[in-house]
């Protein structure tokens, strides 16, 4: 039997001898097959990569002579990998089994198939974007989705006319939208806000700095968890350019604390003649009462009550591409329009032609079609019943799998108490660990993103499209890149 070298210490000097050179790699049978398919320099890179990491890996002393022979046979397969890995789009698909509807990570809410229809009807050629084509002048690009969101808004709101004292804009994200806002309206003035609602957003994005970024004067009142409708009034001076109400987005408080209602506001900006300017930030329609989720507040009621001004954005529960709407008086949205900065902050076509498809399957009541809605009102029994038609399923790969009860979030900065119920696939290994598990899930094809709980993987299926569900079975059982997991860990 051949004395095989330990990988426990130094490697020994003759493991470098058995790497071939560039050139002699190059020169073999299979590698000459790559470089009728692929440039010589892009073979060439992913040629000297490999022969790099193989050098590298027999340093640190991880090959004996009997592995290091193994993995020099499959260098040209290698290279193979590694080309066909170079030619993958960075932006993928993913099958998002975490539970969280709005995953952020994830790119938040997953367009509707009319939304996507459009958009490729519309990046297809030329389109009106800016094209009256009544007249043949130029027009605005905001006329593509305006009288929709204020139809849909009037219509939920049961005002008749809204379209007479309200106009809407959209840019690129509601802090854009919120920045452009203060930035216009309140610049060199104070802003009237409540201590509890100075908040942080996603990215490390705080109402403070984009306050002053804005140019504004934050003017706080009230405290952290108690704020009264008489600390707005005492802060009312005639530098005041706006009273704002900020959704406290990803974390609630409870326990000692109170905060004026809307309306309350509302009376007191009218009876002081300042606008009072909502971020209401998740672009919810109707309730979520349906789903069982509670005192969620919507961009209708805010219509509805009279507010001067509303932001929110388009990618979270209103279930369209990401973006910055702003719905008002027409006097404030004039001024806003007119704002330099509002070119800067505009959105493309290609987010046009997703919104308008979005707004009008709201309005032709395809609620359903829409998939962050179809998500929330999904039954815990139809996602048990998926659940368990998998795990029947799966006999390969030694995973031991489970149907067991979870809770899914909604995400993205909105409802943080609201847990829905739900069921999951809990997937165990005999020899890998969950992590490394959870590593092998994310270089499938396509990757699988779950979650990680009392050393289980749990795919949460209630944000799984029943279309992604024999994929799902297909990886589970037959294609799982186990062989990914070697070192991950490391």
């Amino acid at each position: 039997m051949e004395n095989d070298e330990s990988c426990n210490g130094g490697p020994p000097g003759d493991l470098y001898r058995l790497l071939p050179s560039l050139n002699d790699l190059l020169l073999t049978p299979e590698i000459a097959a790559l470089l009728r398919v692929h440039s010589r320099p892009a073979v060439v890179s992913s040629a000297r990569s490999i022969l790099e990491n193989t050098r590298d890996e027999v340093k640190r002393g991880l090959h004996t002579r009997t592995s290091l022979l193994l993995r020099l046979e499959s260098l040209s397969a290698l290279v193979a990998e590694d080309l066909q890995r170079a030619r993958q789009y960075s932006l993928r698909p993913v099958i998002n089994a975490t539970g969280v509807l709005l995953h952020t990570n994830l790119g938040r809410a997953p367009l509707s198939e009319s939304a996507l229809e459009h958009i490729v009807t519309v990046a297809g050629g030329y389109s009106n974007l800016e094209l009256d084509l009544d007249t043949g002048g130029r027009g605005s690009r905001d006329v593509h989705v305006e009288s929709h969101i204020l139809t849909l808004l009037g219509q939920s709101a049961g005002i008749d006319d809204l379209a007479n004292s309200h106009r809407a804009i959209v840019v690129n994200n509601c802090a854009a939208a919120t920045f452009l806002a203060l930035h216009t309206l309140a610049k060199t003035k104070k802003v009237i806000v409540s201590r509890g609602e100075l908040v942080e957003i996603g990215g490390g994005f705080r109402i403070p700095e984009i306050l002053e970024e804005s140019g504004a004067l934050l003017k706080e009142v009230g405290t952290t968890n108690r704020t009264r409708l008489a600390d707005y009034e005492t802060a009312i001076s005639p530098d005041t350019g706006l009273i704002l109400r900020v959704h406290q987005s990803n974390f609630s408080m409870e326990g000692f604390v109170a905060r004026p209602a809307l309306e309350e506001l509302i009376l007191l900006a009218k009876r002081f003649q300042i606008p009072l300017f909502e971020d209401q930030g998740t672009g919810l329609v109707h309730s979520l009462e349906p789903c069982g989720v509670e005192g969620e507040p919507t961009l209708t009621e805010s219509i509805r009550l009279g507010c001067d001004l509303v932001a929110c954005s388009g990618d979270k529960l209103l279930g369209g591409p990401q973006c910055g709407i702003l719905v008002g008086r027409k006097d404030l949205i004039r001024r806003i329009r007119e704002n330099p900065l509002f070119r800067a902050l505009r959105v493309d076509k290609l987010t046009y032609a997703a919104l308008e498809a979005t707004l009008m399957d709201y309005l032709a009541d395809k609620y359903e079609s829409i998939p962050i809605v179809r998500m929330l009102r999904i039954s815990p029994q139809e996602i048990q019943t998926r659940c368990e038609q998998i795990v029947s399923q799966l006999d390969a790969s030694g995973l031991t799998a489970e149907v067991v009860p979870v809770e899914s979030l909604i995400g993205g900065g909105t409802a943080p108490k609201a847990k829905l119920q739900s069921y999951a696939i809990a997937l165990r290994h005999p020899v890998i660990g969950a992590a490394d598990l959870l590593y092998a899930l994310r270089h499938s094809e396509p990757p699988i993103i779950g979650r990680v709980s009392e050393d289980r993987v749990l795919l949460d299926l209630r944000t799984v499209d029943a279309n992604f569900d024999p994929a799902l079975e297909q990886i589970l059982h037959h294609h799982l890149p186990l062989e990914a997991v070697k070192g991950a860990s490391g």
